[in-house]
């Protein structure tokens, strides 16, 4: 039945390519700034705490970029992070949303509007909105300590850019491991151009799901395995406060017992009921063991349900919005039309199944047959399943059985094509970033380069330059790789996307052009990955 273990289909590279050849435009040690390092690095640091070399994302050159997208029609949304309960379906659980609903609701505007979103922090933590995929102006990144100050408890900041590329993105925190809670949302921007013809269409987010069960939190999770090392991106502000909470109660009996009080104890390590592992992933699959994997916000038990008629042409947008799961998809009884990833189109594909790295998004489009069908959605490697429903007809609940299509063809990023129209003129690379990826799951020290995350670090770029980033994975485990306001070019006139998945002691080049200017994050997407210190930052150089 449909949640039984999983035999990895496909085989191959998911992305792989030749090695670069070299290039005087390097400082310091593969590329990075070694001077950057020693500058302050205080939460929402000022422009004159960014080095004098560095453009910051307060300055003029940020401000000119957005001006010459030019304003639009002001689009206005507010949000408020909250604690709160969620009915995921099989139970209710307390966890963190945005206004009480997961995922929150989707943020919707055509391209070239300006979003206008109030985000309100009614969390007992720092926070901050980061755009996932969206190209936008650089103060607005939401990464905390390096593009803005965190958003204190009761407190609220504005954000307000010009969506300026059509696309399927979503929005997320980027303090700490607050992405493994509820707290995410879908951001689609509109084409006013839109060439694809189609009668409906569904935003469908997957995620993975343990927040509030049996006591576990995204925090507990962290420290159980060994990555709790002070909140990387959580910025100093939120750092120190919690610090300085800790040190408080510190060394006393009093302290202990509201230390005890105040979270749940971390839940021993437990082996998994299956093994984790995926051959299509190269090996291990995940560190983290859910309860729970949700199809927009629902469990298998009480699954969203779509509704169609025969013949109708359906456009899906996939979003991955996972902690540490990577998720296959397919759609029985039919094959799926890949029309975009990360936002960008592209040639299209025809595909049985999918796969989604944590960041991935997809848009399919597929002809609806007569009668009921699951939206089958397996934790690749993990042995367990999500779903939907799609139906034509009927109410009554229906058991299904595994969609053969799980085992059909499966299309990962590699086999796509650019659409001409968004592929990247080849050109020589003018300068080359090498960014090893380090660190095992035994010490869970992840890191780039050997250096775990510091908000001072800086791996110089120049405007109207050709980068080419080498991402080198030199650990036994995938990761899936995120660039904050650019998209860049996979191999061989391969698609545009700002995620990829590296599979273990693999390589892949991948270009982009430097238009947009500030201090960019460079990380893995499994949240546990990077917030235990695999992540970095790109800089723009005056």
């Amino acid at each position: 039945m449909l949640g039984t273990g999983i035999a990895a289909a496909g085989s191959g590279l998911l992305a792989a390519c030749g090695s670069p050849g070299p290039h005087p435009r390097t400082a310091g040690h593969d590329g990075m700034d070694s001077n950057a390092m020693s500058a302050p690095a205080r939460a929402g640091a000022p422009a004159q705490d960014v080095p004098a070399e560095y453009i910051s994302p307060h300055g003029p050159e940020v401000a000119a970029t957005e001006q010459r997208r030019g304003p639009g029609p002001v689009r206005t949304f507010r949000l408020t992070a909250t604690a709160t309960t969620l009915d995921i379906g099989a139970r209710k659980v307390a966890s963190w949303a945005y206004e009480d609903q997961v995922p929150g609701r989707e943020i919707r505007v055509t391209a070239g509007d300006t979003i206008a979103l109030t985000l309100a922090n009614n969390l007992p933590q720092p926070t901050t909105l980061h755009w996932h995929g969206i190209r936008l102006r650089n103060d607005m990144d939401g990464v905390p300590g390096v593009t803005q100050r965190p958003v204190k408890t009761g407190a609220a900041f504005d954000y307000r850019f010009t969506a300026f590329y059509p696309g399927t993105y979503w929005v997320h925190p980027h303090s700490g491991a607050q992405l493994d809670r509820g707290l995410y949302a879908p951001l689609i921007v509109e084409d006013p151009k839109e060439p694809l013809t189609y009668d409906k269409e569904w935003v469908v987010v997957l995620d993975d799901w343990l927040d509030g069960v049996g006591g576990r939190t995204p925090d507990t999770e962290l420290e159980r395995l060994g990555g709790g090392k002070g909140g990387h991106s959580m910025g100093d502000e939120g750092g120190r406060a919690a610090k300085g909470a800790k040190g408080a109660a510190k060394g006393t009996a009093a302290g202990a017992a509201k230390r005890a009080a105040a979270r749940p104890a971390a839940p021993k390590k437990a082996a998994p009921a299956a093994p984790m592992e995926s051959e299509l992933l190269g090996g291990h699959a995940g560190d983290v063991t859910y309860p729970y994997y949700l199809v927009n916000g629902r469990s298998p038990e009480s699954p969203q349900v779509f509704r169609a008629k025969r013949g109708d042409r359906i456009r899906i947008r996939l979003i991955n919005a996972g902690g540490d799961t990577a998720f296959r998809v397919a759609l029985g009884g039919h094959r799926m039309t890949v029309t975009h990833t990360d936002g960008y189109p592209v040639v299209p594909a025809k595909t049985d199944a999918l796969l989604l790295g944590m960041g991935e998004r997809y848009d399919v489009l597929v002809t609806v047959k007569d009668g009921i069908f699951p939206l089958a959605v397996l934790a690749e490697g993990k042995g367990r399943s999500a779903m939907a429903v799609l139906r034509t007809r009927g109410k009554s609940p229906v058991k299904f059985p595994r969609p053969k299509e799980l085992d059909g063809e499966l299309l990962t990023a590699d086999r796509l094509k650019a659409a001409e129209d968004v592929r990247l003129t080849p050109k020589e690379p003018d300068r080359i970033i090498r960014m090893r990826l380090t660190g095992s799951m035994r010490r869970y020290d992840w890191a780039i380069n050997g250096r775990p995350y510091d908000p001072a670090q800086r791996y110089p770029v120049r405007a109207g330059e050709r980068v080419r980033i080498s991402f080198i994975n030199g650990t036994d485990m995938w990761h899936p790789m995120h660039l904050h306001g650019h998209t860049f070019g996979l191999p061989d006139g391969g698609p545009r996307k700002d995620t990829t998945i590296l599979r273990p002691h693999h390589k892949v080049n991948v270009d982009l052009d430097a238009d947009n200017p500030g201090l960019w994050m460079v990380h893995c997407h499994n949240v546990y990955h990077s917030e235990s210190g695999m992540m970095t930052i790109l800089g723009y150089q005056k």
